[in-house]
């Protein structure tokens, strides 16, 4: 992959080096250092130029990043990907259900990093997988790639800060009250590495906010379904910190846990998947600096239980 980014230098920028401009504009200090280690990808009004060098009122500050290996150990495999938005920077993709992210142990070549490894490798591009907003195999929705290590950098940063902000659909058994905030810190289980559980004395800090966008009672479903006798809420989530299943163990603490979820909810039968979709993103263009916005409509599966809900 590779990226040109252009400067033109105006007076507000003007008496400062290389260095502190590229500092001030999210060049990571990696980034720094793989740009000194890369003769002629700093260029001056077309010239090769040095971080020391002094810039001026309608300078010209050319920037080439390029990556000329793909990730190791990303299998290219054809598989299907939605692809909502894509410029030079960035991708932001619509993930389907029964896909992970991250190839792991038994998931070598059906996660969306094999998809996406196949899509640029198709076109020739050699691409390093860097996904910003991580999603569980079986929650659907929006996820944001980065495109090449500047904007990862930037994006990864706005992560960090939470300015990348994340609304979330869920279906969960009960009546939900209209609206609420669960600020309870979540940390691991003594049983299980992948178990989480809200912890008050070993905890990282977790806040999410839920409001209830539908309910319907027991009677408005099929006598054939096991819903649970207060019915089914159908909430949108927005999320303040990003911890391990944070939604799931949220909002099974509350008493109300989401359907499909066998992992925090083991008894659950509506379902074979937790209902979980990552509806919204919003976020500020890492290079450009526009804000953008992108919903995903509610999967078929989810769809099936508030079909009357507008979401």
């Amino acid at each position: 992959m590779k990226r040109i980014l252009t400067y033109p230098i105006t007076e507000s920028d003007s008496d400062q080096r290389i260095y502190d401009f590229l500092c001030h504009h999210g060049y990571s200090r990696h980034i720094r250092t793989w740009l000194k280690q890369h003769p002629g990808s700093v260029r001056l009004n077309g010239e090769e130029a040095l971080f020391y060098f002094p810039l001026k009122n309608g300078d010209l500050l050319e920037i080439s990043l390029e990556e000329e290996h793909p990730s190791e150990n990303i299998v290219p495999v054809d598989l299907p990907i939605h692809i909502i938005y894509e410029d030079e920077d960035l991708m932001v993709i619509d993930k389907p259900a029964d896909m992970p992210v991250h190839p792991s142990i038994g998931n070598y070549e059906n996660t969306l990093a094999n998809a996406a490894a196949w899509y640029f490798h198709r076109q020739d591009i050699p691409f390093v997988f860097r996904c910003i907003n991580r999603l569980d195999r079986d929650t659907t929705g929006l996820l944001i790639l980065a495109k090449h290590m500047l904007s990862g950098a930037i994006l990864s940063d706005q992560m960090k800060k939470r300015a990348i902000h994340r609304t979330y659909l869920a279906i969960t058994e009960g009546k939900t009250d209209p609206a609420g905030t669960i600020d309870s810190p979540i940390g691991r289980t003594d049983q299980s590495l992948i178990l989480r559980q809200v912890d008050h004395e070993n905890g990282d800090s977790a806040c999410t906010h839920y409001l209830q966008k539908c309910w319907h009672p027991k009677t408005f479903y099929p006598e054939t379904l096991p819903v649970p006798q207060d019915g089914l809420s159908l909430v949108q989530l927005q999320l303040e910190t990003g911890r391990t299943h944070q939604i799931r163990v949220h909002m099974t603490s509350i008493g109300h846990p989401l359907i499909g979820d066998t992992l925090y909810n083991p008894e659950t039968a509506l379902m074979n998947r937790q209902a979980l979709h990552s509806y919204r993103l919003a976020f500020t263009h890492p290079v450009t600096g526009v804000s953008l916005e992108f919903t995903s409509p509610l999967p078929e599966d989810m769809v099936e239980f508030f079909p009357d809900c507008n979401t």
